[in-house]
């Protein structure tokens, strides 16, 4: 006899959702999770695996639960004055905002974000017990301080959160909706700067607004810039008092010896691995121009990834590209598809299989 979730005592609020999960498919050409592509510099990955190979002969002793290393190479790779006191990481940023939501949601506590953004956002927050409530957006996706700030204060949220660039549209968040929500609020404000390194380099972080902004915390990955989806390694910056919140729910020893050796090597590497976000960030506005040569319609993008619209029947063209080898997402969003910056030869499969479908109509 088989069993199904139906049969087993779930949780109610649980019953009838689907687990998050992008297709995974064994197509030579896959841009559809906005992983970096581009493959760790030779020289980087002998570094990473020489600090590997010394971690791994006191792998049989618990990690330092602190990452004492890894929080200092953070502190300093991020600078803006920040201690390693202001920092926490995890298991990818997704566990990071977990965290916080275990922290700062939980049952009969709400948490807010501005639709559409970050599929996982409404998954990690029912996931702790906590009801989402999903805020609007202006049809380009962006959103105005005094239009957030009124949701905001309506919603009266107990966690905030804001993707900056946001995810799956790449829309740059300005620093003024940042402040605007933090002053309309009364609870926890994250905001996930997953694909910062990717925006303009003028372009100024949230970062510069932790000072006297006690609820306010800055989420980061090694995921894309540094091409370490993989490794699993995300991380924020908060005040020293969230940090401490967050030491009530993490699970003891959640870092690895081998995950903090190859994060803090990879860290000792950050120019060299960031070297490739230029190529990528020129893949992306060489997709954007592609895109509305074909008369298609490409939003705004300071992240690795574009997404456009004038798609007439998105199952119908994500199947095309399918059928060409090619791998991109459909996030749900009418008449559009989501694809990622890939590297010179992936963006140029892309573009040629989507050529060969024929034009927007």
């Amino acid at each position: 006899m088989t069993l199904s979730l139906n049969d087993l005592p779930l949780r109610d609020d649980l019953r009838g959702l689907t687990p998050y999960g992008a297709p995974q498919a064994p197509l030579p050409i896959a841009l559809n999770v906005n992983e970096n592509t581009h493959p760790i510099p030779d020289a980087v990955a002998s570094d990473i695996l020489d600090d590997i190979a010394v971690a791994i002969r006191d792998v049989n002793r618990y990690p330092d639960r602190e990452f004492t290393t890894l929080r200092e190479g953070f502190a300093e790779y991020l600078g803006h004055g920040l201690s390693p006191e202001q920092i926490w990481a995890g298991n990818g940023s997704n566990e990071v905002l977990q965290h916080i939501m275990q922290a700062f949601a939980g049952p009969g506590r709400t948490v807010f974000g501005f639709s559409p953004t970050y599929s996982m956002y409404p998954l990690i927050a029912q996931g702790t017990g906590a009801r989402w409530i999903a805020g609007t957006r202006q049809p380009d996706y962006t959103i105005t301080p005094e239009e957030a700030a009124e949701q905001v204060r309506d919603a009266d949220p107990d966690v905030i959160i804001l993707c900056s660039p946001n995810n799956p549209t790449g829309t740059p968040l300005g620093l003024d909706v940042i402040e605007a929500v933090y002053e309309a609020s009364r609870g926890i404000v994250i905001v996930d700067e997953a694909y910062q390194e990717f925006a303009p380099r003028d372009a100024v972080s949230a970062l510069t607004l932790l000072e006297g902004r006690p609820r306010l915390a800055i989420s980061r990955t090694m995921s894309k810039a540094f091409a370490f989806a993989g490794a699993r390694v995300g991380y924020l910056a908060a005040d020293p008092a969230f940090v401490d919140a967050l030491r009530l729910v993490r699970l003891p020893y959640h870092l690895s010896t081998l995950t903090q050796a190859a994060a803090v090597a990879a860290l000792r590497n950050a120019d060299v691995m960031l070297g490739m976000v230029e190529e990528i960030v020129e893949q992306r506005d060489r997709i954007t121009a592609t895109l509305e040569a074909l008369g298609y319609t490409p939003h705004e993008s300071w992240s690795n990834f574009v997404l456009f619209g004038g798609v007439t029947d998105p199952r119908a063209t994500w199947q095309q590209l399918y059928d060409r080898g090619v791998l991109v997402r459909d996030v749900g969003i009418p008449g559009h598809l989501r694809v990622s910056a890939g590297t010179e030869a992936e963006t140029t499969a892309f573009l040629d299989a989507l050529a060969s479908i024929g034009s927007a109509s």
